[in-house]
């Protein structure tokens, strides 16, 4: 095995051997203060090197040969002029030009690639960094175009070439060097987590800042680049950043895990390594739980899923396994600074990823880091290779789902009041409009090219599978870019139980009158798909498709129902008229086959409706079984059985439906292990009531030991919904990490927790939010109200103004159940309107009772207070 040499340790020091040997060893000396940046060097180059290789392995040798290749090609061809530093490459050229001194820094740096110490190809590093600092980047210029190139994308490639040339850049060129990034990308841009200042956007700042640092072994610097990145570790609950939930989103309404999130965390990965063992050493947990909560559930088989990848779909042809790949470089290069059990379940997962990814092997094009780690990976028998895992993630904070179940995939792309239609910006996605239209990806069997080649380039926009949308033509970027065009609809979301689940959407056309009542189940061997409430008045059909494959595969068709060989089966309900196609479409120089399968809602409709089920890797004959069956819908009891759901009515806000759409049919709601499409309501699903409000409303109160805590907590609350002090303190943990509650310090208290708790400014706020907000009716509610209106008396909170609005949503509920009731064809649809309306009924009374009584809980209330001591 081979690791970077001694030698090359001493060339990036700029250090005579004496000098530099204990920097490589470090057990041979102690520190020394200027020994650390002669160990970040060497540990930068240790992680672009990789942790070991054996030279002569074919794919390993072959890698770094085409680097020394290009490296020569590069060198031989500059020509330092003042409108450019090669011929082809006109300035500014802010990505070619850097990254080829780049490509030749590393092509000098490391073992093997027939280049490695070249000192010619050294100065030619140093002379060409110096002539793009000179006539492009320098200190004085005023910068034009898009800032990423001035402060992260230009920076870090010349930083990390003089960075690994070492000494071969003189002190006045690296002088020059660091006084250019400082003046594009100064202290300030660290002062404040805002703009283009979070995020991915973050980590690569301050990895800018670390280069700078090593390259002028500045402490300062150093200390400044790992503190910064302190605000990306935090979970947030709006913005950009990491939620609770696993959902990541850059430019506020973007999820993007599959790009700036894989920025995010490669540099993250890159940071941790660099500084490990150093003065400025990072490590957070929060970051090592991103990657099995926020980006393996978005990998499949290699590929990265195209719904949490922004505007990047559009690039290029087979983007999806680039950005699987470098997931799964960030994964292993992260795996180096996470603890044994994260480490050797990373490997396994990574392991089973690059075995099934076939189609496209994952070492093709990547880098000689990668190519190591991933030999090591695949070369180690006591690693296993994990399976495909079988459940459901639900990210309602990105409006994403994803469904796995063996054999197969399905991932649910939505748009809401928070996430936006869909992003466009420097030109790429411009014709992305209707992905947050409930577009629907699945995979069956071994298609996991089918959203990779060519696909985003040849696909019938206004066709995109899962989709309802007006067929009005629209611009290219047609909204606002960035993706700042969100729908009103707050009506987004779901339920899950882990293994199943069911969503909904209220769905609003992009620059449209169009608007839709969506709804999906997700089964075991399926998806029912539902659709309610369809109305549009563009002058212009309203479609939606029931899938639109990138394939030549033989259609079968038959009365309600569809078979594509060697993919899946389609069964509709209600006799539905199954519109199909099969053409050959061409774009981006490239012809490509598709079948389309759609529902034509007619023109300009009124309250039309689908149901469909979706049977991914279906034989024919599976299909026709399945469209045979009456119940189809009914789907598999036991699944409805697991969610823990309650349906809710309709209301005025917040993610309801609004008054006029109240009596649509044809959507799908689970009630107590049952699941009905036969004529049922817009009900969406609630799951159950948490604890952490009420200990918020606690510590708001006042400051408290957990042990104490938990006394008030049963004083006031325990009658009601008994908690053990195990759930208090998870529920604190909880708490303190999302920055709702902190630990003022460690004192005496009553009981044998000595942690003192408080709530934080953003606690308050996320009370005062729960607190304004009416439940909505469902059974066993009477606890969550009592609890709401015991906080509001305790806290000062105007506790009638809450009553007042919760009849009113309770009356507003009364009237939906009273027209179902009225409109049931069946004794089955009326009992269950029945059983929703006699726990409003009893809802309502509680509430007219607890109004007439606040005067006496009030005073219950200041009385708790006093004894408390607080």
């Amino acid at each position: 095995m081979h690791r970077p040499s001694r030698r090359a340790f001493l060339r990036l020091g700029g250090v005579s051997a004496a000098g530099a040997l204990g920097a490589v060893f470090p057990a041979e000396v102690a520190y020394m203060p200027d020994d650390s940046f002669i160990r970040l060097r060497r540990r930068w180059l240790e992680v672009i090197a990789g942790p070991g290789h054996e030279l002569g392995a074919g794919p390993y040798r072959d890698r770094l040969a085409e680097l020394g290749r290009a490296a020569a090609r590069y060198q031989g061809t500059m020509a330092p002029a003042r409108t450019s530093l090669w011929p082809d490459q006109a300035f500014p050229s802010f990505a070619a030009t850097p990254r080829r001194l780049r490509t030749m820094a590393h092509a000098y740096a490391l073992e093997g690639t027939g280049l490695t110490g070249d000192a010619s190809l050294a100065a030619a590093v140093a002379t060409g960094v110096d002539h793009y600092r000179r006539h492009v980047y320098a200190a004085g210029a005023e910068p034009a175009g898009n800032w990423w190139h001035w402060e992260i994308g230009v920076p870090k490639a010349l930083l990390e070439a003089a960075v690994l040339i070492g000494p071969h850049l003189s002190e006045r060129r690296s002088a020059d060097l660091r006084a250019a990034v400082g003046h594009f990308v100064p202290e300030r841009r660290f002062s404040d987590y805002s703009g283009t200042s979070t995020g991915a956007n973050r980590v690569d700042l301050c990895v800018v800042l670390l280069l700078r640092a090593m390259l002028g072994s500045d402490h300062g610097r150093a200390a400044l680049a790992a503190s910064a990145l302190s605000p990306v570790f935090r979970l947030v609950s709006d913005g950009d950043g990491f939620y609770r939930d696993g959902s990541f989103i850059q430019h506020t309404h973007v999820p993007y895990q599959g790009a700036y999130g894989v920025t995010l965390l490669s540099g993250l990965a890159t940071l941790f390594a660099v500084l490990r063992g150093s003065p400025w050493e990072v490590v957070d947990q929060n970051v090592f739980d991103m990657v099995e909560r926020s980006f393996a559930p978005f990998v499949r088989d290699g590929a990265a899923m195209d719904l949490v990848r922004g505007r990047g779909v559009a690039r290029r042809p087979f983007g999806d396994h680039e950005r699987g790949r470098e997931i799964a470089a960030a994964i292993l290069l992260l795996g180096e600074s996470a603890s044994a059990a994260e480490r050797a379940r990373w490997q396994a997962l990574v392991k089973g990823w690059a075995v099934r990814s076939t189609y496209r092997p994952m070492t093709a094009q990547a880098e000689p880091a990668f190519r190591a780690r991933l030999a090591a990976v695949l070369a180690d028998d006591a690693v296993p290779a994990a399976p495909e895992p079988a459940g459901h993630r639900l990210l309602p904070m990105s409006a994403r789902a994803v469904h796995r179940r063996p054999g197969w995939c399905a991932a649910l792309s939505m748009a809401s009041y928070r996430i936006g239609h869909y992003e466009h910006g420097n030109g790429e996605n411009l014709r992305g409009w209707h992905t947050g239209s409930g577009m629907l990806y699945w995979w069956a069997g071994r298609h996991g090219d089918h959203y990779s080649d060519s696909f985003w380039t040849t696909v019938d926009p206004y066709r995109l599978p899962g989709t309802t949308v007006s067929t009005r033509r629209l611009p290219d970027g047609a909204g606002e870019g960035w993706g700042d065009t969100c729908p009103p609809g707050r009506w987004v979301g779901g339920a899950t139980d882990g293994t199943y689940a069911i969503a909904g959407q209220h769905l609003n056309g992009l620059e449209s009158t169009m608007e839709a009542f969506k709804s999906w189940v997700f089964l075991d061997d399926a998806v029912v798909c539902l659709g309610a409430g369809i109305t549009g008045e563009d002058g212009a059909p309203v479609e939606t498709v029931v899938d639109n494959r990138r394939t030549g595969a033989a259609l079968a068709t038959g009365a309600g129902w569809a078979h594509l060989d060697g993919h899946g089966g389609y069964v509709l309900r209600d006799g539905g008229l199954l519109r199909t196609s099969r053409e050959r479409r061409t774009g981006g120089g490239t012809a490509r086959d598709y079948v389309t399968l759609w529902l034509d809602h007619g023109l300009d409709p009124r309250a039309a409706g689908y149901a469909y089920l979706l049977l991914p890797g279906a034989s024919q004959a599976e299909t026709r079984a399945r469209a045979a069956d009456a119940g189809w819908a009914a789907g598999r009891r036991r699944a409805a059985e697991r969610l823990d759901a309650q349906v809710r009515p309709p209301g005025r806000s917040g993610g309801r439906v609004e008054d006029r759409h109240r009596t649509a049919t044809l959507t799908c709601f689970c009630l107590h292990g049952l699941l009905s499409t036969r004529r049922v309501y817009p009900l969406c699903i609630v799951g159950r009531m948490t604890v952490s409000y009420t200990l918020l409303g606690l510590l708001e109160e006042a400051d408290r030991h957990g042990y104490d805590l938990k006394q008030a907590y049963d004083r006031r609350f325990g009658a009601a919904k008994p908690i053990r002090f195990g759930q208090v303190y998870r529920t604190l943990a909880q708490l303190v990490r999302d920055g709702l509650v902190e630990i003022l310090g460690v004192e005496p208290g009553a009981g044998p927790d000595r942690k003192r708790y408080a709530i934080t400014p953003e606690g308050v706020t996320d009370l005062d939010r729960w607190l304004a907000e009416p439940e909505d009716p469902q059974p066993q509610l009477q606890t969550v109200l009592f609890t709401k209106v015991t906080l509001a008396l305790m806290s000062g909170r105007p506790a009638a103004e809450f009553l007042d609005a919760q009849r009113t949503r309770h009356l507003d509920a009364m009237r939906t159940l009273t027209v179902a009731r009225r409109e049931a064809v069946s004794a089955q649809d009326a009992l269950l309107a029945d059983y929703q309306l006699f726990h409003v009924e009893a809802d309502l009374r509680w509430i007219d009772h607890a109004a007439g009584r606040l005067p006496a809980l009030a005073e219950e209330a200041g009385d708790d207070h006093r004894l408390s001591g607080s």
